[in-house]
């Protein structure tokens, strides 16, 4: 038997490991031997547990640095003594539970971890309107600005991002017109627009600036006629209309709002040949070309569009021969642009780009016919708006500010390109405590000026971009130019990787370099300490030295031969190992009981469990504890029984539970539990107030009839069916059983009452039998009324056939009828 006991302890030895038992302390600890000089005491409890899927084990890493790469969890042992015979060098890597488990102590685990600083962090700016003017420069909006994070793979680092809309922030707004023909009465209200709109806006700001530009089609057909004629004047009937033209800007950034209305005031409709216009040519101009319209850096950047028709987009420029794409680039030449014969239409994505590189924030002010598709558009367009524009724009100053109201009562973050492997997560805390995640988690809406909102951003990553280099990411909130700078530093490396020693004497005559406990080969070179020659390595006296017993199984097809040693494979799950010197053991495959492995009794040593005291059986599943047997009485098995590995076994069949102690079919059964059923069922009886506390022994389940209770052929366990009565009289059915020791009442869940007679039935009844028997009495008497007339009748024709009438002539009788002749009448006509 590998198993000794010493005293108060127990000792088991097998394939070089050593197993102590301290059957003294509580809970049983054990000593796992790990080398003549190293102990390790650790309690069972610790020892029995199970994962699914180790990162660390699966990422089967050669060396530190990829250990920690695999997992936030992996940690990697430098001990130079840690790895045991049949454990690859991979071994060392493994979750930090698992390292101390094994033997390895907290000062010898590489565990570096990631972390922050913040670089620059200014508060933000409580800047309120009418007091000192503040240099633009100088307000923020957003807190930290600059942030230096170290990352390593799977672990998160969360910082908070404050944001706070300071008051009285400049504005620069850009009027962008479609001067088509049909736009010709819109043209006549925006003249006055200047004036009037900063005195709207001076209500919101008191640093306002203001531009406009115009656009109507590409100067190429098939969008206009490029007849002379035409080209001077699209108009027809007369009227007076300016050459057509792709984007003019009209009027840079500026706070004279007279200006304003004059240099609008000057201009002239135009004309093209298809109704969809080249706003997009106009947007992406306004865009890119910073300086000749007039925008300022730290401000916030509207552009209105003004139009009543749809738009041109990317492809479109094929029909007049307009192949290349939009280069995103300024054209402009004396205030007009210059290419649109040259390139395509820009693409939805192309203008998002460009607007949000620029923090402009757009205003669709279209008419009511448009408003699905621009509306469409909105929801590509990050930091939009949709206004509806009355007939002749008479309306574009109360939607000018809605739509600035709507937009700049939301923030919106949004971050520069990811390096690969990297994610973040974004969690809002908005205004009124709502906390989002997810997309949603991005954006803060119905916020006031000087509201503050905070978010938390989780930034993680999966691995080492770029070879470690530091990569920097920039977050900010759309349409603003503030932004939250972050550098961000990978772990690639444990500490331990840059004292490694090259040619160690531990790494067979120099074969490698010795790096945080491990060999490194060099190349040409395998093993644990590189002691063999990579052309040695499938030799046939090698392979002899990995054979157990002359087996013809190489390391018993549990690992692979290297250099003459087996190197265990590994397992899925982290847990479960091979080990030994051929393989031969592992801590998987011993009996099991109540799907745990050695009943989690006890640990699986070689495919043999070993029990904690107080347990045997190759499952450590029979407790030697004979408490668990002890009845109320004192007695084991309430002396109907035996205890077998701390179970009762009645001998005795009527008794059951789990000390013999429960007699279902014993007289008195129904009595004992009648009010408690009752109680729990319906409610009522004498336990009623107090049924939770003193009727909870028991598992109830109710039925809707008697037909559904167990009957005592069916069950496989001894079943005793009551029938109660109640204080009213009302009898209910229940049975009362034992099964695997727990008491199980099924009971019907309707009371049978005793009921008095239904008085309407009885009326009906009386009612329905005097009808019946009036109208069977009148039958009658019509029936016999019948016979009587019938017989009548008959005694009538009888006497009438007997009668015997005299034929002589009546004397009285005197004829109706007298002849009289006429004497002239002789006969002759």
């Amino acid at each position: 038997m590998p198993l000794s006991l010493h005293g108060q302890t127990a000792l088991w030895q097998r394939s070089g490991v050593t197993l102590l038992f301290a059957l003294s302390l509580s809970p049983p600890s054990f000593c796992l031997s790990l080398s003549p000089s190293l102990c390790l005491t650790l309690s069972l409890p610790l020892l029995v547990f199970c994962s699914e899927g180790n990162e660390c084990i699966n990422a089967n890493a050669k060396y530190c640095g990829e250990c920690i790469q695999a997992g936030a969890k992996c940690g990697w042992c430098r001990h130079p003594d840690f790895l045991k015979q049949g454990e690859a060098v991979s071994s060392r890597c493994d979750e930090l539970q698992s390292l101390l488990i094994r033997g390895c102590s907290l000062a010898d685990i590489e565990n570096p971890r990631g972390g922050q600083r913040v670089l620059l962090d200014r508060p933000v700016t409580n800047r309120l309107k009418g007091a000192d003017k503040l240099r633009l420069e100088n307000i923020t909006q957003i807190q930290p600005q600059k942030l230096a994070i170290t990352l390593r793979a799977g672990e998160p680092q969360s910082f908070n991002l404050k944001f706070k809309r300071a008051e009285d922030y400049p504005i620069d707004m850009y009027y962008l017109m479609d001067l088509s023909y049909s736009m010709k009465d819109d043209l006549e209200n925006v003249k006055n627009l200047g004036t009037s709109l900063m005195q709207e806006m001076t209500k919101i700001t008191s640093d306002f600036r203001i531009g406009f530009g115009s656009f109507v089609e590409k100067t190429v057909m098939p969008y206009i006629s490029t007849t002379p004629a035409k080209l001077l004047n699209p108009c027809t009937g007369g009227l007076n209309c300016t050459s057509p033209f792709s984007y003019k800007n009209v009027l840079k950034l500026t706070s004279d709002g007279k200006r304003f209305n004059t240099l609008v005031g000057k201009q002239q409709i135009s004309g093209n040949l298809d109704s969809p216009e080249g706003g997009f040519d106009a947007i992406m101009q306004v865009a890119v070309c910073g300086d000749q319209i007039g925008w300022r850096t730290d401000v916030t950047r509207l552009l209105v569009f003004s139009t009543d028709a749809g738009f041109h987009f990317a492809g479109d420029g094929k029909l007049g021969g307009i192949v290349l794409p939009n280069d995103g680039k300024c054209h402009l030449e004396n205030n007009m642009y210059t290419m649109s014969h040259y390139y395509d239409y820009p693409s939805i994505a192309h203008l998002v780009q460009k607007l949000s590189d620029n923090n402009i924030q757009t205003i669709f002010a279209v008419t009511e016919e448009f408003q699905p598709v621009y509306k469409e558009l909105k929801n590509l367009i990050p930091k939009s708006a949709v206004g509806t524009l009355s007939a002749n724009s008479s309306n574009v100053i109360n939607l000018i500010i809605d739509a600035y109201n709507s937009l700049s009562s939301e923030v919106i973050l949004e971050n520069s390109k990811l390096p690969e492997g990297l994610t973040i997560a974004y969690t809002s805390l908005c205004k009124n405590g709502i906390v989002s995640e997810g997309e949603n988690g991005r954006k803060c809406s119905n916020i006031s000026i000087g509201d503050e909102v905070m978010f938390t951003i989780d930034v993680t990553a999966t691995g080492c971009p770029k070879m470690g280099k530091p990569e920097t990411i920039k977050i900010k909130p759309l349409g603003f130019n503030e932004e939250v700078e972050i550098t961000l530093n990978f772990i690639c490396e444990c500490d331990c990787s840059s004292g490694g020693i090259a040619d160690s004497d531990n790494c067979t005559l120099g074969n490698g370099t010795l790096e945080c406990g491990a060999c490194k080969c060099n190349p040409g070179r395998v093993g644990r300490n590189c002691e063999c020659s990579s052309n040695e390595v499938a030799t046939e006296d090698m392979d002899r030295t990995c054979r157990r017993d002359n087996s013809t199984d190489l390391c018993s097809n549990n690992g692979e031969c290297v250099c003459g040693a087996c190197e265990c494979k590994k397992r899925d799950n982290a847990d479960e190992r091979y080990s030994g010197p051929f393989c031969e053991c592992d801590n998987f495959n011993c009996d099991r009981s109540n799907s745990l492995l050695c009943g989690g009794n006890g640990l699986c040593i070689c495919r043999e469990c070993i029990c904690k005291p107080n347990w045997k059986g190759s499952a450590c599943d029979c407790s030697l504890d004979h408490s668990t047997c002890m009845a109320s009485n004192k007695q084991i098995c309430n002396g109907r029984g035996t205890c077998e590995c701390g179970a009762c076994k009645c001998t005795d069949p009527k008794f059951q539970g789990l000390t013999c102690e429960t007699c279902p079919t014993c007289p008195g059964v129904c009595i004992e539990h009648k009010d408690c059923v009752q109680c729990r069922t319906f409610g009522t009886g004498e336990k009623a107030e107090r049924c939770q506390e003193d009727c909870s022994e028991f598992s109830l389940v109710k039925v809707k009839d008697r037909g559904e209770l167990p009957q005592p052929n069916d069950a496989a366990y001894p079943v005793m069916h009551c029938k109660e009565r109640d204080a009213n009289d009302c009898w209910f059915y229940y049975t009362y059983a034992v099964n695997n020791n727990t008491k199980e009442v099924h009971v019907v869940d309707k009371l049978e009452c005793p009921t008095g007679p239904d008085i309407i039935p009885i009326v009906l009844g009386v009612v329905v039998g005097i009808v019946l028997i009036g109208l069977a009495l009148l039958l009658i008497w019509k029936l016999l009324m019948v016979i009587h007339d019938r017989r009548e009748f008959a005694k009538f024709e009888k006497e009438k056939l007997n009668a015997k009438w005299d034929t002589g002539e009546n004397p009285i009788y005197k004829s109706a009828v007298t002849t009289v002749v006429n004497p002239k009448y002789e006969g002759k006509f």
